[in-house]
C-alpha cells in the first residue's frame, strides 16, 4: 500500500485546497441528503400524528417544508460544485503526475531507456495514470466523507432518538461495509491485476501490429498477429467481466446490510415508541436517516473493486518517478574553453567490467573534427554516449570545459552538447514540429537555414515545405532524408559539441560530402566528434582516433 500512499501525496501536492473544497462539498452533500430524508420522514410522520389527534390545523407545515426545499436545492448545488471541483483538481493532478513521470523516465540510465518498449511506456503514461484517477476521486474523498457522515449521523441519532439505534448505525453502516469491502477487495485483487495485464498486452499487440504491418503482410503473418490481438481482447473482457461480477456481489451484500440496518432501526424504533421512550416522529427520523446513509457507502463500490489495478499501477509508476542517476549538478567555470579532453579513458558494455578498448587520450578543440574509427562493435557508439553524458566511463575521465561530462548539470549539458545517434527518432507530425522538438522558439527562417545546411531544403520545398506531414516514425521520408532531418534538428540547438554516429549513413558520396561541409559551415566554432565508417567521413575529419585494444590517435 505504500506506493499508493506515495502517489496519493503526489496527486494532492499543489491541489490541497481544491481537494479540501471537494471534501467539504462531499460532506455537505451527504449531510444534506441524510438531513433531507430524515426531516422528510419526521415531517410526514409528525403531520400524520397531528392530524390523527385533531391538531392538524395547529401544526406548522411552513418551516419544515421550507427546510425540505432548502436541503433538496442545496444538495443539488453542492453535488454540482463537488463534481466540478474534484474532477478539475483530479485532471490537473494527473497532468502533473504525467509530467513528473516523463521527467523521472528521462533521468533513468540510457541503457534502461534503450530497453524500454514504446508500448510499455505508453501504458505507463496513459492507462496506469488513468487507473489512479479513482484513487482520490472514488476512494479517498468519498470514503473519508462517508465515514465522517456515518459517524455524525450515528451521534445525531443517538442524541435525538436513542443511543441503541446510533450504535446499530455504526455497526451496520460503518463496520459492516468495511468487512464487505475487505472481502470484495480480496476477491477483486487478482482479476484487477489480470485486467491491467490484459490491457497492457492488448495495447502492446495493437501498437506492434500497426508498426510492423508492412512486414507482417509481406511475410503472411498478419492473421497470426490479429489472432494475438483477439486473444488479448478476450482475456481482458473475461477479467473485466469477473470484476463486474464481484462489484455486483459486493453491492448486493451492501444492499442487504443497508436494508438490515433500516429494518433494525424500524423494529427498535417501533418498540421504543410503543414503550413511550420516543415518539413515532423520532422513530421515523432514525429509519429515514438509516435509509439515507446507504448513499454514503455506494460511491466507494467501484473503486474497491479496482483497487488491485490501482495498487499495481501505483507500484509501477512509483518506481519510475524517482531518478535513478541523479546528476551531481556540476557547473562549468564561466571562462572554461569548450574543449573535450579524454584522459586514460576506458569504457565497458552495460553491466560488464572488462574494457572494450585500450585507454584513450585525445582532445577535440572548438572548430575541430575528430573521427572515431575501428571495427564494428569496438565501442565507438559507447564512447559517444559517454561524451554525451549518458554513460559514465569505466576508468579515466572525459572532460568538457574542465568538468567530467557525466557530472555536468543536465540542463547545462543539454544546451552545450547535441548528439545524433545511429537510430534517429522522428514522430508523426509536420516537418516543422519535428524540428522544433529541439528548439521550440526557432523561427521558420532558422528551420530553413538548418535544412539548407543538411541539403534537405530543396527536397522538401516541392513537397509542402515545413508543413510536410510525416507518418509514424517519420514515414514519408527516405532513410537518408530522415537522417538529414535529424542532423538539421541537432543544428538548431546551436551546440558547442556535436556528437555524430555515422552521420552520412544512407547518403551517396557527393551528398555526404556536402552535408558534412554544411554542418561545419553552420557551426564553424563547434567541436565535432563522430563515429566514422565511410571514407567521406574520415577524409572530412581533421584527425582520427582508432579504437581497438591498442587505441591510436593520428
Amino acid at each position: 500500500m505504500r506506493p499508493m500512499f506515495g502517489i496519493l501525496r503526489t496527486l494532492l501536492t499543489g491541489e490541497v485546497r481544491a481537494f479540501a473544497r471537494g471534501l467539504s462539498l462531499s460532506l455537505l452533500v451527504l449531510v444534506m441528503g441524510v438531513g433531507l430524508l430524515a426531516l422528510s420522514g419526521w415531517f410526514i410522520t409528525a403531520a400524520a400524528a397531528a392530524g390523527m389527534v385533531g391538531l392538524g390545523t395547529l401544526f406548522n407545515v411552513f418551516v419544515p417544508s421550507a427546510m425540505v426545499r432548502f436541503l433538496a436545492l442545496g444538495r443539488t448545488a453542492a453535488r454540482y460544485g463537488e463534481r466540478i471541483t474534484t474532477h478539475d483538481a483530479t485532471l490537473r493532478a494527473l497532468s502533473t503526475l504525467r509530467v513528473r513521470l516523463l521527467r523521472g523516465v528521462l533521468r533513468a540510465p540510457y541503457r534502461q531507456l534503450e530497453r524500454l518498449r514504446a508500448s510499455v511506456f505508453l501504458n505507463r503514461v496513459t492507462s496506469d495514470v488513468d487507473a489512479l484517477d479513482g484513487l482520490a476521486l472514488r476512494l479517498v474523498l468519498p470514503g473519508a466523507a462517508g465515514l465522517a457522515v456515518i459517524g455524525l449521523a450515528a451521534i445525531a441519532v443517538g442524541v435525538l432518538v436513542h443511543p441503541v439505534i446510533g450504535a446499530v448505525i455504526v455497526l451496520g453502516h460503518g463496520i459492516g461495509p468495511m468487512l464487505v469491502f475487505a472481502w470484495g477487495q480480496a476477491r477483486a485483487e487478482a482479476p484487477s491485476r489480470r485486467a491491467r495485464a490484459g490491457m497492457q498486452a492488448l495495447r502492446s499487440r495493437v501498437i506492434d501490429l500497426i508498426a510492423a504491418r508492412e512486414e507482417l503482410i509481406a511475410f503472411g503473418q498478419l492473421p497470426v498477429a490479429r489472432a494475438g490481438v483477439d486473444r488479448a481482447a478476450r482475456s481482458l473482457s473475461q477479467s473485466q467481466a469477473r470484476i463486474d461480477r464481484i462489484e455486483r456481489q459486493t453491492g448486493f451484500w451492501l444492499d442487504v446490510m443497508g436494508w438490515a440496518v433500516v429494518a433494525a432501526a424500524l423494529g427498535i424504533g417501533a418498540s421504543l415508541a410503543d414503550r413511550g421512550d420516543i415518539s413515532a416522529a423520532q422513530a421515523a427520523i432514525a429509519v429515514f436517516a438509516s435509509l439515507a446513509l446507504a448513499e454514503a457507502v455506494a460511491p466507494v463500490r467501484r473503486a474497491l473493486s479496482e483497487i488491485g489495478r490501482m495498487r499495481s499501477a501505483a507500484r509501477r509508476i512509483a518506481s519510475m518517478l524517482e531518478a535513478r542517476n541523479r546528476p551531481a549538478a556540476v557547473r562549468m567555470a564561466p571562462d572554461a574553453a569548450p574543449v573535450l579532453v579524454a584522459e586514460a579513458l576506458t569504457a565497458a558494455r552495460d553491466g560488464a567490467a572488462t574494457p572494450i578498448f585500450a585507454p584513450l587520450a585525445f582532445s577535440v578543440a572548438p572548430g575541430q573534427t575528430v573521427a572515431l574509427t575501428g571495427r564494428s562493435g569496438c565501442g565507438k557508439s559507447t564512447l559517444l554516449l559517454i561524451a554525451a553524458g549518458q554513460l559514465a566511463p569505466l576508468g579515466g575521465a572525459l572532460r568538457f570545459g574542465g568538468a567530467p561530462v557525466h557530472e555536468i548539470d543536465a540542463e547545462l549539458r543539454k544546451s552545450l552538447i547535441a548528439m545524433v545517434p545511429q537510430r534517429h527518432a522522428l514522430v508523426a507530425g509536420t516537418l516543422a514540429e519535428n524540428l522544433r522538438l529541439a528548439a521550440p522558439e526557432a523561427t521558420d527562417a532558422d528551420l530553413w537555414s538548418a535544412l539548407d545546411a543538411t541539403q534537405l531544403a530543396r527536397t522538401v520545398r516541392t513537397r509542402g515545405g515545413l508543413d510536410l506531414r510525416l507518418g509514424f516514425r517519420g514515414a514519408g521520408l527516405s532513410g537518408g532524408e530522415g537522417r538529414r532531418l535529424v542532423l538539421a534538428r541537432a543544428l538548431l540547438t546551436r551546440p558547442k559539441l556535436l556528437l555524430l554516429d555515422e552521420p552520412t549513413e544512407g547518403l551517396d558520396a557527393p551528398t555526404a560530402k556536402r552535408v558534412l561541409q554544411g554542418l561545419r559551415a553552420a557551426r564553424p566554432d563547434a567541436a565535432i566528434l563522430m563515429a566514422a565508417h565511410r571514407p567521406e567521413e574520415v577524409a572530412f575529419a581533421d584527425r582520427s582516433v582508432t579504437l581497438d585494444h591498442a587505441a591510436v590517435d593520428r
